[in-house]
């Protein structure tokens, strides 16, 4: 028989905490900000005065106001609407010298104006002039709230003055900053009582002001009612039980309720919340965990509305053909990393691995199935005559074409050397005659030759060995043990990480690999290994890679990289 106070335990133990459902607006700090300057434009103005008003449950807990140096005259019209003058300001700090005390006035709490961009834009355009880092604070926009929390007849237009009378608040805007930050901050909570009616309850809800949801998903987020706020894997489920997409989150509460609340414009993200009757969850000790298993669920039950990873068959590989004379190809599926580039990022890649390849060594580039003796009435390409193939199809064996296949199989399992000692001649002639645009297309060959022999080789060093590795994060190490590069156990720990260490070991000896490790949790685990801060602690057989391997060319990688980061992004043009 139970008693009262066991009663009472259980039911302790089952109430959530409010950590379990997200930061309440009643504990959430607002900093609302209201910024005067000499114009409309940060390209062309400056600030002149910063106002700022700290709150949290309703109550202020501090204000920060400062006059600002423009470093330019204020426009006449300026002086008459804010009554700010340049006598104001001969003794006021620069800018510069400003934005410290404010960013840490700010810190993480969430950024309110009324007319957002405008205040968030002069600020934003400060900081990168005078090289602060723009913190990225949540931001509300008050305009957007009343847009919400009034209605028309109430409030024609959403002007703070407008707003100010809707709501009777105690201060009256009057163009000064602090004193429209301080309205500005009476209406936001004022408009904040409006829209708990909203499903607005939680910090995590605001950035559904931006974009409601229709009324039909947004009554669905009660299926995040019963989800811990904890790290993890979420997969939606449709009306049969079928798997409709899976993701992972750091707070897996928080994430699923963002789809209901958040205005989501994927039109396939919408069909598949349309769909939806529940979602089920898989909490992880760690964010390693987390991604592993929703890589591997998404390989088991290719959910209809996951693109990334659902096709796992379909990433590239460059290898030779099982045959006698063999050529180069394109492959969507290997037996293992051994042999073969890649995983290349792209088929564009493989395929310029592949030409760039032909044209160092010399493989062939004909498609067909050449038989060991050649057809009497067989001939040979151009190739042939421009001493670019050994022309196997008409010389057979005494083609010397044998020699040419044992190059391009060290190229791909050891050494890509001698392929970039080519390609590095041609791109430097291709230059000399000023022809730029070659000589970039074969720089990103070997390139792209580099870097699918640097992940082959980084992955097959992986599927020999096992390892036990430790991360430090936050007040806590993230303890993982893999096997063939395969993640077989992860652990959290704040103390006793060599205790967690020996458990994990054990199951890589126990635990059997029956089915072939997917590429990507192959990637994943080799990035977290490689990542620095991450500590080996057991390494049983052979991590390594090749002196003579691909890893003494990662430069020709690093300038296509540096390459593209630098090239502008080009817009369709509007209008």
């Amino acid at each position: 028989m139970t008693g009262p106070s066991s009663t009472v335990e259980q039911l302790l133990h089952q109430q959530r905490s409010f950590e379990d459902v997200g930061e309440p607006l009643h504990r959430t700090t607002f900093v609302v900000v209201d910024l005067e300057t000499t114009g409309t434009s940060p390209g062309t103005a400056r600030i002149t005065e910063i106002g700022a008003v700290k709150t949290r449950g309703g109550e202020v807990v501090g204000e920060f106001q400062t006059l600002v140096d423009p470093g330019m005259p204020i426009p006449p019209m300026i002086v008459a609407l804010t009554g700010i003058t340049d006598a104001m300001l001969v003794a006021a700090p620069r800018i510069e010298t400003v934005l410290p005390s404010f960013l840490e006035f700010l810190g993480d709490a969430v950024l309110v104006a009324h007319n957002a961009p405008f205040d968030t834009g002069f600020l934003r355009a400060a900081c990168k002039e005078h090289g602060y880092r723009w913190p990225g604070n949540q931001v509300v926009d008050t305009v957007t709230l009343a847009r919400r929390a009034t209605t028309k007849e109430e409030a024609p237009n959403k002007k703070l003055s407008t707003l100010a009378r809707v709501f009777g608040t105690v201060v009256e805007p009057n163009h000064r900053a602090l004193e429209d930050a301080r309205a500005t901050s009476e209406i936001l909570h004022k408009m904040l009582e409006r829209i708990a009616a909203f499903g607005i309850t939680h910090r995590e809800d605001l950035d559904a002001l931006r974009n409601p949801m229709p009324e039909a998903i947004r009554k669905k987020a009660s299926m995040a009612e019963g989800v811990p706020a904890k790290p993890g894997v979420y997969t939606f489920r449709g009306p049969r039980g079928e798997r409709l997409y899976v993701g992972t989150s750091k707070n897996l509460r928080a994430r699923v309720k963002s789809y209901f609340t958040t205005g989501e414009q994927r039109r396939s993200i919408r069909e598949m919340l349309e769909l939806a009757v529940g979602v089920d969850t898989i909490v992880c000790a760690t964010e390693l965990e987390a991604n592993v298993r929703e890589v591997r669920l998404i390989a088991e039950h290719r959910p209809r509305y996951n693109r990334r990873s659902s096709r796992p068959e379909r990433t590239p590989w460059v290898r030779l053909t099982d045959e006698r004379y063999p050529r180069l190809v394109v492959s969507r599926s290997v037996a293992g990393p051994e042999g073969a580039l890649g995983p290349m990022r792209s088929g564009s890649d493989a395929r310029l691995a592949i030409e760039v390849l032909q044209g160092a060594l010399g493989v062939r580039t004909c498609t067909t199935r050449l038989p060991i003796t050649p057809r009497a009435n067989a001939r040979a390409c151009l190739l042939k005559d421009l001493g670019a193939c050994a022309a196997p199809c008409v010389r057979g064996a005494e083609s010397g074409y044998d020699a040419t296949a044992s190059s391009a199989r060290d190229a791909l399992r050891e050494d890509p050397t001698p392929v970039v000692s080519a390609l590095e001649r041609q791109i430097g002639e291709r230059a000399e005659a000023l022809d730029y645009e070659r000589a970039a297309e074969l720089r990103d060959g070997v390139s792209a030759v580099i870097d699918g022999a640097m992940r082959a080789q980084r992955l097959a060093s992986l599927a020999r060995c096992a390892i036990v590795a430790v991360r430090r994060v936050g007040e806590g190490w993230d303890v993982a043990a893999f096997r063939a590069g395969a993640m077989v156990g992860t652990e959290r720990v704040t103390e006793g990480v060599w205790d967690a260490a020996d458990r994990l070991r054990a199951r890589t000896t126990d635990l059997g690999l029956e089915e072939e490790v997917l590429v990507e949790e192959r990637e994943l685990v080799s990035r977290w290994i490689e990542t620095p801060g991450t500590r080996l602690l057991y390494v049983d057989g052979e991590w390594s890679s090749p002196v003579a391997g691909a890893g003494r060319h990662a430069r020709w990688v690093a300038a296509r990289r540096a390459d593209r980061e630098a090239r502008p992004v080009i817009r369709g043009a509007q209008g």
